[in-house]
């Protein structure tokens, strides 16, 4: 059985994935992660709770008040503040932004990490479809609100966690709410692919408002196949991930990209680029499209009621 025993500690190796080394303190520092409150999100929180101030933003404010106290007690850092954030309405998230805006500061680092995946068709408060609207439209409006605030803190990182699945996604800009045709799993892959396409345009826009590369980041990261609940919404996929478990990363492995990208010191200066296993990944041709990443700012600007120049 030795052997069988090595294989399968080998194995387990491998799925873990890249872990992140980074021993960087974030003192005095301010870090938002959205869905914090379960999976790969709770433990972004948990290791940056281990190194400054976290405000764990999230829908269900029980379960964020739970994730939060077991962060405080088990890190003794009592800067872990829980903040109501619905990224399904829009209201939700200028009221959120509005509350963080006159109570913080500052503002270092954001994780727009909260995400759905397989809903059955349905829309947001503001008629999107719900996986455009939350995964994509929600943080890149949070995002826009909170954009003075981390400039002024600078230097600041802002972290989208998108997915592998973007290889599989296209922007659908004849039927963005999948009313015509919806599949549920592409649906998915499309507002992932949104992720790395807003990451991108993101980066290029504040490179070239910013002096110093290294003032402002924002990177996009495939935190790996985790053993969560994100699959809820599928009795297949559940039954899936209870039986291959063994070859899913657990929560806390799925984090460590987040935390790398997050606080790596090495990515001081790295913008606009897409990671997995806490290194550079390889991106999609159409997650490089700088067309259609230009296109879908300005359309999702449209459908949000703003102005982002």
């Amino acid at each position: 059985p030795r052997p069988v025993i090595a294989a399968a500690i080998s194995c387990r190796r491998y799925v873990a994935g890249g872990q992140c080394k980074s021993t960087a303190k974030l003192e005095g520092k301010v870090a938002i992660v959205t869905g914090a409150n379960t999976g790969i999100g709770k433990e972004t929180a948990r290791d940056l709770a281990q190194r400054g101030k976290v405000i764990v933003a999230c829908r269900d404010i029980a379960k964020a008040e739970a994730a939060a106290s077991e962060i405080r007690a088990e890190t003794g850092n009592q800067q872990v503040i829980v903040k109501k954030l619905d990224l399904a309405d829009t209201q939700s998230i200028r009221e959120f932004a509005e509350k963080f805006l006159a109570e913080e500061k500052e503002l270092h680092i954001l994780i727009n990490n909260a995400g759905v995946m397989l809903c059955p068709y349905s829309k947001t408060a503001d008629g999107f479809e719900m996986h455009l609207g939350v995964n994509h439209l929600g943080h890149f409006l949070l995002t826009f609100l909170l954009l003075e605030r981390l400039k002024q803190s600078a230097p600041a990182r802002i972290v989208n966690v998108s997915s592998v699945a973007h290889h599989v996604g296209r922007i659908r800009f004849h039927d963005l709410h999948g009313e015509k045709s919806y599949n549920r799993g592409l649906a998915y892959c499309h507002s992932k692919l949104a992720n790395v396409l807003f990451t991108r345009e993101l980066a290029r826009r504040l490179q070239g408002k910013s002096q110093r590369r290294a003032e402002f980041t924002a990177n996009a990261l495939h935190p790996g196949s985790v053993y969560s609940d994100l699959v809820r919404h599928s009795f297949v996929m559940m039954w899936l991930w209870k039986i291959f478990s063994f070859f899913l990363k657990t929560p806390w492995e799925g984090a460590q990209t987040s935390v790398y990208c997050a606080v790596a010191e090495e990515l001081d200066s790295v913008t606009g680029q897409y990671f997995s296993d806490c290194q550079p990944a390889y991106v999609s041709p159409w997650g490089r499209d700088d067309e259609t990443a230009k296109k879908l700012w300005s359309v999702s600007c449209k459908l949000l009621g703003i102005q982002w120049d």
